[in-house]
């Protein structure tokens, strides 16, 4: 047990350390009240619930910075032609909204299990084995990779605000804010991943519907091509 304290201990002396205690506390307390008094997961699965839905929420309004993202261009583009005017700051800022809409939906993308996959092997075996490939790449290879980028990036972060950074560039913007997102995008996909292994072993155990059921690429082109036959329908 002196490692798992020496490890603790560490932790708990940084502020990016006790931001993953504190994270990996209300998991372990929802696993707990579960195996004691709710084996039906509604502890756990109204946890993943509150998880989709704050994600849900940020990941369909965040799209709209991809908008915002294309008219800077386009505005950056036409003064640039029309008035020989430009600025750094307006092709830092395209980039900064595109880049806050990528990494505040990468969440969003993975509760709706669009993220790209190269499925060689996986749609070969029944549903029950992929829902442990899928549980154990969450918890193998999601979540230690999403823990330890939060654990860096907080005082990654802390260091660019309290210093002001400023872009290198002539008349750039701050950089902080564009750090920040990279710190909000790993933290919501860490509580995502949260999420998405307690649906599994819901799933797993009988406790939940499977929210993704797999579909081949044969079925999901023939999903589209029946839809896109209604749409056609006068």
């Amino acid at each position: 047990m002196d490692p798992l304290y020496a490890v603790i201990g560490a932790l708990a002396g940084t502020q990016t350390g006790r931001i993953v205690l504190a994270m990996l506390a209300v998991v372990l307390a929802a696993a707990l009240l579960t195996l004691v008094f709710d084996r039906r997961m509604r502890v756990l699965t109204g946890l993943s619930a509150i998880i989709d839905a704050i994600n849900e929420f940020i990941g369909k309004w965040v799209s709209w910075l991809i908008l915002a993202s294309i008219l800077v261009s386009a505005g950056n583009a036409v003064i640039r032609k029309i008035f020989d005017v430009s600025s750094n700051a307006w092709l830092e800022l395209q980039w900064y909204l595109f880049g806050a809409a990528f990494l505040a939906a990468a969440a969003y993308t993975l509760k709706q299990n669009e993220h790209i996959r190269i499925d060689i092997v996986y749609g070969m075996w029944p549903r029950r084995v992929q829902h442990w490939i899928d549980l154990l790449g969450h918890i193998l290879f999601l979540m230690p990779f999403a823990v330890l980028m939060v654990f860096y990036l907080v005082p990654y972060v802390s260091l660019s605000y309290r210093s002001g950074e400023l872009s290198t560039n002539a008349g750039g913007l701050i950089i902080w804010p564009a750090k920040a997102m990279l710190l909000v995008g790993f933290f919501l996909l860490a509580w995502q991943g949260v999420s998405e292994i307690i649906k599994k072993i819901a799933v797993m155990s009988g406790n939940m519907d499977d929210p993704n059921p797999y579909i081949t690429q044969h079925e999901q082109a023939a999903l589209e091509g029946e839809a896109l036959v209604e749409e056609l329908k006068p």
